[in-house]
Parts: structure tokens; sequence; C-alpha cells
């Protein structure tokens, strides 16, 4: 009988998905298979599934609607974490994500009814989710370039002894900066030779937000003036070294709370199977008894 249920959950969910796809006109994996092989001659890595996935979060769009101000603020952080996403996009995406899981829950509820709670408690847990991996992938990409500033404020103290150039000494740092800070320096290059140098270098801060960048920023813009900014620069690479030491400490505390809290995950899951295999073997036994 379960082995029923199973099999005509499956064949249910498998039909529905069939009949959405058709009325919001998703394409078939064919299709998306198509447009993967066509991505990787293109040099981008695009999964089917995500394809699809990103097709029907389109169609959802036209039932979303945000406030000005929000809409104005999570464009803003989108463009900042690099996610070529319009707003409604970002939430259709998150709601796709979180309903694919959702899904399950109903031929859970037919096979084993405790667990479908669960499965849609998840759900909401990767919509949410997902719509957090913005700000996170923004302060992820802060403080990665948190981490180098220590480096860059280094090469500007000893450059500036004999170059006062602002925009030269940026071009030649990013071709050794990381990924996420060259990016950044290449746009305020760019913009810098379009642009004037003050307004270039205060739109590379307000894009990154972070108070140890606004303070390079200040030392740079009074380079540009032409400010004698020695013990500036002195003064800035003891303090972000400083800052530098505080933040490898806090890591190395952080790694004893991780492994304690992978350890309580990991019994956590050894106690919760146990009690479903006590659940199962309870009912089984309850069966037979009252079959008799």
């Amino acid at each position: 009988m379960t082995l029923l249920f199973i099999i005509s959950g499956l064949i249910l969910g498998f039909g529905l998905t069939l009949i959405v796809s058709d009325y919001c006109r998703i394409p078939l994996l064919g299709t998306s298979r198509a447009l993967k092989s066509l991505s990787k001659r293109q040099k981008k890595q695009i999964g089917s599934l995500e394809i699809w996935l990103q097709e029907l979060a389109v169609w959802f769009t036209k039932f979303i609607r945000i406030n000005e101000y929000k809409r104005i603020q999570l464009a803003s952080d989108l463009q900042t974490a690099n996610m070529n996403l319009s707003p409604e996009l970002h939430i259709a995406t998150s709601f796709v994500k979180g309903s694919i899981v959702g899904i399950f829950a109903i031929p859970a509820f037919f096979v084993f009814p405790l667990i479908a709670p669960v499965i849609l408690a998840l759900a909401v847990g990767i919509y949410f989710n997902e719509l957090k991996s913005v700000k996170k992938r923004i302060g992820d990409k802060r403080e990665t370039i948190n981490y180098e500033l220590p480096r860059l404020v280094f090469t500007i103290e000893k450059t500036l002894k004999y170059n006062r150039d602002v925009l030269g000494i940026l071009e030649n740092y990013k071709d050794s900066a990381s990924p996420e800070f060259k990016q950044e320096l290449e746009i305020t290059v760019a913009d810098m030779r379009s642009s004037n140098y003050e307004s270039a270098l205060t739109r590379l801060e307000s894009r990154v937000g972070s108070s140890m960048l606004s303070d390079v920023v200040r030392g740079l813009i009074g380079v540009i003036r032409g400010d004698e900014t020695e013990m500036y620069w002195a003064a800035l690479s003891i303090k972000f070294a400083d800052i530098g030491r505080q933040t490898l400490k806090q890591k190395a505390q952080k790694v004893p709370s991780k492994v304690k809290r992978l350890s309580m995950t990991l019994l956590f899951c050894f106690l919760l199977s146990y009690l479903v295999i006590l659940f199962m073997e309870i009912v089984t036994s309850l069966g037979a008894v009252f079959g008799s």
C-alpha cells in the first residue's frame, strides 16, 4: 500500500509539472540542454535545471509587486552583488526554488504525514535564504576587499614617495588584486578616465560600502588635491595591520564553535533517524495487532 502511494504521488507530481510547464510556456529539458550547449560555447556554465527554473521565475514576475523604495534599494544591492537580475526576478527565483521543495510535501502527506510539515518548513527556509543571498554576497565581497586593503595601503604608502599619480597607482595595483576588488578597480579606473577623479573614487566608496575603504578614498582624494599625506598613510597602514590581526583572531575563534555546531547537527540527524525507525516499527506492530 505504501509503495502504491509513493508511485501515485510521483505520477501525480510529474503530471502536474507537465501541465504547469505547458500552461506557463516553460521550455522542456531538451530546449534547456540546447541553451546549455550554446552557453558552453560562450564560456558560460549554466545548468539545464537552472535555466528551467529561471524561465519559470520569469513567468512569476508578472504577479510580483514591490514598493518603489524597496525596489530601488534591492536593485542597488543586486548591482553591488554582481547579480544581473531585476528585483522582481530575484524574488520570483527565490519563490520558485522554495516552491519546488514544497511540492514534495504533497506525496509526503500521503506516505508519511509527519514529514510533510518538515518539508514545508524547509521550503520556507530556502525561500528566505535565497532572498538573503544578496546581502550575503555583498558581505562576502566587502570582507574580501577589506582583507586586501592593508596591502593596497602599503603599496600606496611606498609608491607616493616617488609617484603621486593616483590613476596609475590603482591601474597598476588592479593586476594583482583579487577578482572582486579587481572588478571594482577596473570600473573606477574607467570612471576616472572619463570623469572627475574625486567623483569616481566617491562612487567606488558608495558601491562597496566599507568604512576601511572610506579611509583609503579620503587619503587618495587628499593626494589628488596636493595635500601632504605621508603621515596619514603611515598611520593608516598601522591601523589596518591591527585590524587584520584582529580579523585573523576572530576567524580562529570561530573554528571551535563551527565544529560544535556541526557535531550537534550530526547528533540531531542520528536521533531523527532513530525516531523515524522507531515510529515505523510501532506503526507496523500496531497494524499487525489490529489486523489479527
